[in-house]
């Protein structure tokens, strides 16, 4: 049989190193970045990477009741701990892959400033964020607010996202004006996409450190360990870096 496969290998017909995939989590800050990922990881690995978007308190629900993910990449750092502490995540497998930036941002050119002062006027209707109890940019934006003393103010005109996602397609579709969402969903190569922009100084909440880790179901997996290795070598971390996040 090996010699079989040595000569179906030697002849192209199949691949030398047998190709695996991988169930991974991912937070939906990152959905941009990790399908350019996924699609290089599987180009120079052979591995596939199965990807799920979504919230990240959604997924550690979803892990803890035996969701088949073997790799989670969090909004957050104390997710990926909790899991670790559990038994959940394996020890040790833990490491932070992006460091997020939280933007205020409107699909229109004019509507937000380079210092967030339209959120003292108050001249608008709706303003999107995702739900804090999930997402950690969404809480990020509520520190935010708190910090600058207009959370009460506009406390009324806050419509929530179940995740980042939705809270930029309710800034991108004009159901609301503007939002805080991820800088990586507004922002490639070093510019933004489209439409007006205040990048909230990171002094102003506390660091959005995104932390990466290895699942109880992708101990011994070759695509589980590959993916997480890939994820801290020089193209991964180029595509993290294009997108605006700090390594």
């Amino acid at each position: 049989m090996k010699v079989l496969i040595s000569l179906l290998a030697a002849i192209g017909l199949v691949s030398p190193v047998l190709a695996d995939e991988v169930k991974v989590a991912v937070a939906a800050n990152f959905t941009a970045p990790m399908q350019k990922i996924a699609a290089e990881f599987e180009k120079d690995t052979g591995h596939r990477a199965v990807v799920s978007t979504g919230a990240t308190g959604a997924f550690y629900a979803q892990i803890k009741n035996g969701a088949p993910f073997e790799v989670f990449l969090s909004a957050d750092d104390e997710t990926p701990a909790k899991l670790e502490a559990e038994g959940a995540g394996l020890k040790g497998s833990r490491f932070t892959y992006a460091i997020g930036k939280l933007v205020l941002w409107s699909a229109k050119a004019g509507v937000v400033d380079d210092k967030g002062a339209v959120l003292k006027k108050g001249d608008f209707a709706k303003l999107a964020l995702a739900n804090p109890k999930t997402a950690p940019y969404g809480a990020a934006a509520i520190e935010l607010m708190k910090k600058q003393g207009v959370f009460d103010s506009l406390q009324a005109k806050i419509v929530q996202g179940e995740n980042i996602s939705q809270a930029f397609q309710f800034v991108s579709t004009g159901n609301a004006e503007l939002g805080f969402v991820a800088l990586s969903q507004v922002w490639q190569d070093g510019a933004l996409k489209s439409g007006s922009a205040w990048i909230v100084p990171a002094s102003e909440y506390t660091p959005i450190r995104q932390d990466a880790i290895l699942l109880g179901k992708g101990a011994g997996k070759p695509a589980a360990e590959a993916l997480l290795k890939y994820l801290k070598g020089d193209k991964a971390l180029a595509v993290i870096k294009s997108y605006g996040y700090d390594i």
